[in-house]
């Protein structure tokens, strides 16, 4: 009501123009409501004034202006406005390239970000925050780095960029690393805040660091920190993925009033240990809590009834989550269901589903069926969807012959695995390193395959070989 009220009187301001310090008032209050449409309709306004009431532009109204440009679909916006920039002679000017900074992050354009950066006089902590987020969001994590160990001062803010960057390109030793520098830097001074402390504790749950963990949960203990919803899910989500689920049922039951992240990390947790019937308890007393769930949370709580063989209960949800819940089924729902049909066995049924379904199957739709072929050695099925699944990935390999030779030798018809493997070596197919990590008195060790970089590596091998003899 206030601001209706505030632009009603701007446009009723008597003449001559409001001053540019009212003109900035209203477009800062759009940008707020990112409502770039209206921002950029005032901005044109200004700019088209009549000569004899002109008011010009300042470095606030371009910050304004160009904070709205990073809210667009498209960098055009942008890319104008950052020309009247340099022609006003504002490019220099520290809020302005701060603004242009975080634009360029935003659309993941780091090359003018940091041609942006260079040409500023006056730099401040957000302007090199900014440039270091752009890197991190773009998956340049090693500029990300050089930038970040370059600046002269950072804040709790800079470490959660740099930290949360690590995360999201899964370089979750990395994580753990600069969390450790970050408590050693002594020269910044700063706390892990919220951000910080969930990125290390989803580090902790990819790599089963339960020692680091427990850590960074008795940190946030011993200081008072408050458990928020993102920390509570984060907790519970690292306790079940390092094998402690009985920890993550202790935070779980703390909470006051669960959200539907908490449930989900709940759900999802009890779903990875093969807990169908608790999951789907869980479930229910969301629903009765009513607490809607998300997508991610029928995704959970199918892969639960998938795990535990509850065909009847997954189909029910499946089925109604548009009609209950408002969630239309997409490409993880339905592979999760097929998944649930095909373990079960029901071959068949499972097939229907992908022919019905209302968006096109992707490879890992007919691979779910083909692993269920395998699991139930129905190989004229399977022999069926691998010809699917050519036409779908003719541009490449899909990892799906491996899939078949594992149904033929599951079968014990050597010939056609020998056929399948001589296909494959034909096309030198590739697939991704397999990596695994081991926690040990508190230090995550990470191997590959094939791996001789290992400082213990001889010493690994030695224990693998004692191994062999044992079991041999």
């Amino acid at each position: 009501m206030e601001f209706t009220s505030a632009r009603l009187l701007f446009f009723h301001y008597p003449l001559p123009s409001p001053p540019i310090l009212i003109w900035n008032l209203i477009i800062r209050t759009y940008c707020k409501l990112q409502n770039s449409s209206e921002s950029f309709s005032l901005f044109r306004l200004l700019l088209n004034l009549d000569p004899l009431i002109r008011v010009h532009p300042d470095e606030y109204t371009f910050t304004f202006i160009v904070t709205s440009c990073a809210h667009q679909r498209s960098i055009v916006h942008g890319k104008i406005v950052h020309g009247l920039v340099v022609k006003n002679g504002l490019e220099s000017n520290l809020y302005v390239g701060n603004s242009l900074i975080n634009m360029y992050a935003v659309f993941k354009i780091t090359d003018d970000a940091y041609k942006v950066f260079d040409k500023m006089t006056e730099r401040d902590v957000f302007s090199w925050t900014s440039l270091v987020c752009g890197y991190a969001n773009n998956g340049e994590m090693d500029q990300a780095c050089e930038i970040f160990y370059k600046m002269p001062q950072r804040n709790d803010v800079s470490w959660a960029v740099i930290i949360s960057g690590f995360a999201g390109n899964g370089r979750y030793m990395e994580v753990l690393v600069c969390l450790n520098e970050m408590f050693c830097a002594v020269e910044d001074k700063v706390r892990p805040n919220e951000a910080v402390l969930v990125c290390a504790l989803s580090a902790c749950a990819n790599l089963g660091a339960l020692e680091q963990g427990n850590w960074i949960h008795a940190y946030i203990m011993r200081n008072d920190i408050l458990c928020s919803s993102n920390i509570s899910t984060a907790l519970i989500d690292m306790y079940a993925k390092c094998g402690r689920i009985d920890c993550a049922r202790l935070i779980f039951n703390r909470i006051p009033r669960p959200d539907v992240h908490n449930f989900t990390s709940m759900i999802s947790g009890l779903s990875y240990h093969g807990l169908g019937e608790d999951s789907l308890t869980v479930f229910n007393m969301m629903l009765d809590k009513k607490v809607n769930p998300n997508e991610v949370t029928i995704i959970g709580v199918l892969n639960a009834c998938s795990h535990s063989g509850l065909v009847e209960e997954g189909s029910s949800i499946f089925y109604n989550m548009e009609t209950l819940w408002g969630l239309k089924p997409q490409i993880e729902h339905y592979g999760c269901y097929v998944d649930l049909l095909g373990r079960a066995g029901y071959l068949e049924k499972a097939l229907e589903v992908v022919k019905s379904m209302q968006i096109k199957p992707d490879i890992v739709i007919w691979r779910a069926l083909l692993s269920a072929c395998r699991i139930h050695r129905n190989i004229f099925l399977g022999n069926s969807i691998i010809d699917f699944i050519k036409q779908l990935n003719s541009a490449g390999p899909s990892g799906s012959e491996v899939l078949l030779s594992n149904l033929y030798a599951s079968l014990g018809n050597w010939e056609k695995v020998s056929e399948v493997r001589k296909a494959m070596g034909q096309r030198k197919t590739q697939s991704d390193i397999g990596c695994s990590w081991i926690e040990v008195n508190g230090v995550v060790h990470e191997f590959r395959v094939a791996d001789k970089l290992h400082p213990q590596i001889l010493e690994v091998l030695d224990k693998l070989n004692e191994l062999w003899i044992v079991l041999s």
